[in-house]
């Protein structure tokens, strides 16, 4: 999702769609700097780690938790295209807040975690959108 959309707007809207797509980019080289600084430095487990006979439904990628990078990426890009389309924006806010829930459903992510990718995510998606 996150390189579809770009991709669409940058195949569909001329020059405003490249100019999206460019800012997606850079938004996303930055934030993945930041989500693996921050998970690589706190080191925070997941919950099967440190909570007993709690089993995760998903294995996830790597060993920590904090913040969730699913839920970062996915309220950057609803961040962006709300910057872009306005409120015909609304389903992929709507996909953005599942992401979100579905890292905790699966058991991968402590609630805390979905709260701070999404803060972020929405945080580097507003200062980026600037740009468009």
């Amino acid at each position: 999702m996150q390189l579809v959309i770009p991709l669409i707007f940058l195949i569909k809207d001329g020059q405003a769609g490249y100019d999206f797509f460019m800012v997606a980019l850079a938004a996303f080289a930055f934030e993945r700097s930041i989500y693996f600084s921050i998970k690589n430095t706190l080191k925070r487990p997941r919950p099967p780690a440190v909570i007993p006979y709690f089993l995760a439904m998903v294995s996830p990628a790597d060993q920590f938790s904090f913040p969730s990078g699913h839920s970062m990426a996915s309220f950057l890009l609803a961040t962006l295209v709300v910057a872009y389309i306005g409120s015909a924006a609304f389903p992929i806010v709507i996909w953005a807040v599942c992401v979100g829930l579905s890292r905790i459903i699966l058991g991968v992510h402590f609630p805390t975690d979905i709260l701070a990718g999404a803060s972020l995510g929405t945080l580097i998606g507003y200062i980026a959108s600037g740009w468009l």
